[in-house]
């Protein structure tokens, strides 16, 4: 599948990328409980002089996760080392990371539900007794050895919490959830990337924007760099709200932020398998997508929109659904009862 600018997970880095991340909590906009959170957790170490608690953070894609984790090495004044889950194969390649570790330095492991379970049980005592347990030798002959390590932080980051064993999730002292944004909080990021490209904008341009990010940061700043593609080639580079509009439908995502994936899935839905219920498979199978594309990318915002409904018996379109594709709703027959048996 191409790359959609609406899709919430990373995309290979746009040169803006890094000068539009934030770079203290009080330039976070939206994420008030987690702002608020991490607030009194950071002025607590530094009043104490101590290293920070262990930090999870959960959410969907997009919301700012990794950018938080840059925000609390900023904040403390430490170094800050980044790696993911999937990149540690082998426990040895955990070990080297931890013992490059400095006092206070934050450990950011994205996508840390990956995790393989014999790089998790040396990580376990790592957080906890801040010691690396080595074997040496083998067989009858061999012997453990335990390697003090300086106080640390481990900044995990997850969008399927679920999947994160309970000891390891046992493990973090503080547990943060990222919630999607409203529009105010992202016209705002949005405002500040346009100051920050020296890019003109007026408000009904950015609000439009805002709008269609389906309440993810990385996505509204995505949609801002094509807009202000658009409005440098064909408006005299200034972003309006006309302008905006044409550059949306230019990228086929309509006012409520889906794109033509999105509006795919839920034509087949409707028009193929009478609005459900439809299995995941069968559904990908009719739209020539991936099952986990559907999953993980189309359906959590369908579903926070209410145009999807997830049952035992698969997937099945809404009234909502119906009413923004323009197709009439008709609501099905309940099954008849079974005739008595007996009169």
């Amino acid at each position: 599948m191409s790359q959609r600018p609406i899709d919430p997970n990373a995309q290979p880095p746009d040169s803006l990328d890094a000068a539009l991340r934030i770079k203290s909590l009080h330039e976070l906009h939206g994420q008030n409980k987690v702002r608020n959170n991490l607030e009194i957790l950071i002025d607590a170490a530094r009043q104490r002089q101590e290293t920070l608690d262990h930090v999870l953070l959960y959410g969907p894609p997009g919301l700012g996760k990794t950018t938080i984790a840059h925000i609390i090495a900023n904040e403390m004044n430490v170094n800050l080392k980044v790696t993911a889950g999937p990149a540690i194969e082998r426990a040895g390649d955990l070990a080297a990371i931890l013992t490059n570790l400095r006092k206070g330095d934050i450990l950011f492991i994205d996508e840390i539900h990956r995790l393989g379970r014999a790089v998790e049980e040396i990580l376990y005592p790592a957080m906890e007794d801040f010691a690396l347990d080595i074997v040496i030798g083998k067989g009858p002959s061999a012997r453990n050895i335990r390697l003090k390590l300086p106080r640390f932080t481990v900044v995990g980051a997850t969008t399927r919490l679920a999947l994160l064993t309970s000891p390891l999730r046992a493990r973090f002292g503080v547990v943060l959830r990222f919630d999607f944004y409203d529009v105010p909080s992202l016209e705002r990021i949005i405002q500040r990337a346009s100051e920050l490209t020296q890019t003109p904008y007026d408000s009904e341009g950015v609000k439009l924007i805002a709008q269609r990010a389906r309440g993810t940061p990385r996505v509204a700043l995505r949609l801002f760099r094509r807009v202000r593609d658009y409005a440098q080639v064909r408006a005299q580079g200034r972003i309006t709200g006309d302008v905006a509009e044409a550059a949306m439908a230019l990228l086929e995502i309509d006012s409520l932020g889906l794109d033509s994936l999105d509006r795919t899935v839920l034509d087949a839905i409707i028009n193929k398998f009478g609005g459900g219920p439809v299995g995941l498979d069968t559904l990908a199978a009719s739209v020539s997508e991936e099952s986990d594309t559907i999953m993980d990318v189309v359906e959590p915002y369908l579903l926070q929109l209410g145009f999807l409904e997830r049952t035992p018996r698969g997937r099945m379109a809404t009234r909502r659904a119906y009413g923004h594709l323009g197709i009439p709703y008709l609501q099905k027959e309940a099954p008849a009862s079974q005739a008595p048996l007996f009169d």
